[in-house]
Parts: C-alpha cells; structure tokens; sequence
C-alpha cells in the first residue's frame, strides 16, 4: 500500500468507526505504518493533526445530532469521547461558536467539517534532489524535551525560542533539530536542539547526550529562506518522494534536520540561498 492509499483508507477507517477508540496506535496499524511516521505525514498531507481531524469530525456530528432537539447534551457527549458535559461544552462552544443547549434550539448557525477527500492528480515531471548515503553512529549534545504530536508543530518553533532567550545558544549552538521516537508509537516523542558531541568538553547542566545509531538515510537539501523552505521538502517527502518510493521504506524513529551556520548568509535563515537537510533513516524493502 502507497502512502497515499494508506492516508485514504486511515480515512475511511475513522469516518466508520468515529464513535469508537481511535488512537494513533490503532488507526495506523490499520494500514500497517507507525504511527511515527502516520501522524507526521498525515498532518503534513492533510494540513492539521490527526487528533483536530478527529475532534473537528466528531463534533461535526455531534452538532448535527443535537440539532435533531431529541438528544440529550450528555448522551452526545458520551457517544463521541467525552467524558463529562463540562468538556464537551467547552470544546464544542471552541469549535461551533455556540453552545450545546443553543444547538439543541436549534436557533444558531453550527460549523461543519466534511470529510477528508484524497484525490490523486497525475504530476509526473517532477524534480525531488536526494541521496541515499550511510553514516555511522555519532554522539550529540543537545536540550530534550518531550512534545505531543497533536501540539508539536506550535510548541517547538517555542522551544527554539526559549532555548536562545535564555542563553543556551552558547553551550548548544543548535546545528541539529532531531525528532526520536524510538517505539514509533504513542502520543509524545522525544526533541532535541543539538550540535555534535565533544567528548572532550563538560555536560553543560540540563543537558543530555544522545547516541544517534548508524543508519542508512535518505537525505533531502532544502535551499531558500526558513521555514518555508523545510516546510516545502517535507511536505514533497511525503505527497511526492514516499508515493513513488519502491525499494526502500522507514527504518526507525528518527528524523534529523540539519541547519547549516546562518552566519554564512547576508540575511541568515531568511536568505535565499540559506541550506538545510532534512535525513530519514531507511531500509531495503
């Protein structure tokens, strides 16, 4: 099954099981991804999380329910994975403006939001530059933090952030950007800001080392201003490069972003010719 097909029929699984559990364990067993790589190309793909395309579904539904004025406000909330009318209120009055009692009324304009439909054009012509390069295990320094999936595209331009305003950029310069997963499953990952390891040199406090093992990765250039640039490759990775890949697949966890020195362009990460790359480990299907 191609990535796009697998996306697809993820989609077709949630709209037919929306009122039973679904985690992202589950859902990507279903097309037999980890749920690793599942969530960071579904959202890359379909343009928000896999958890706000659930939460925006369900409480579509649950609006229209409510609007038929013959459900109660806490059997709807049950039905669709809430666990108390308080929480349900609250999210529902987020997402439709209104509350459950004013649906019931049916005197207000509720939000809707359809399902997600793929469709598969035909581009060929493309040009996607990668190589596929060996490199052996190396050691990093770096600030971990655990993020969720559902928050990290918000959360870690702010880890950035704070790890520069409170000076760190001098222990940990920040030539790496690395996302571990290395159960390729769950709701939270591992994210390290890092520079190579000196063994040389003393932990700077808070810190940690991290063992990065030999893989066989795919690499990706990314040339232009941030983060639209990163942003572009890796959406490409998965909409273009991972549909028409054949002999290789995923191999582990990981995904590595490496940041060339800003100090080597006229106008740092925002100039044109500003260079990244973005690894993937993989493995010979």
């Amino acid at each position: 099954m191609d990535w796009i097909h697998a996306v697809m029929t993820a989609v077709d699984y949630i709209e037919e099981n929306m009122t039973e559990e679904l985690t992202a364990d589950i859902i990507a067993s279903k097309v037999n991804v980890s749920p690793f790589y599942f969530q960071k190309g579904f959202s890359l793909l379909c343009g928000l999380t896999l958890k706000e395309y659930i939460r925006n579904r369900r409480l579509t539904l649950a609006g229209n329910e409510l609007c038929s004025g013959n459900r109660r406000v806490i059997d709807v909330a049950l039905k669709y994975g809430y666990d108390s009318p308080d929480s349900f209120t609250k999210a529902f009055t987020r997402f439709h403006g209104v509350t459950p009692s004013a649906a019931q009324k049916n005197v207000s304009m509720l939000k809707s939001f359809a399902p997600l439909k793929i469709k598969i054009s035909l581009e060929g012509g493309y040009l996607m530059d990668y190589k596929i390069t060996k490199k052996e295990s190396f050691t990093v320094l770096g600030a971990s933090k655990r993020f969720r999936y559902d928050n990290a595209k918000s959360e870690i331009p702010q880890f950035w952030q704070e790890h520069y305003a409170a000076g760190n950029g001098k222990y940990v310069c920040g030539m790496f950007g690395i996302n571990i997963d290395e159960q390729m499953g769950g709701e939270d990952f591992e994210y390290l800001i890092a520079d190579v390891y000196n063994p040389a040199s003393d932990i700077p406090e808070g810190f940690v080392t991290k063992v990065i093992p030999a893989f066989t990765w795919a690499v990706f250039p990314c040339k232009g201003p941030m983060p639209q640039a990163l942003q572009d490759v890796n959406q490409k990775i998965f909409s273009e490069w991972l549909p028409a890949l054949k002999n290789y697949e995923f191999a582990a966890g990981y995904c590595i972003e490496m940041y060339d020195d800003a100090a080597k362009y006229p106008n740092g990460t925002s100039d044109e010719n500003y260079y990244c790359e973005i690894w993937i480990p993989v493995k010979e299907k």
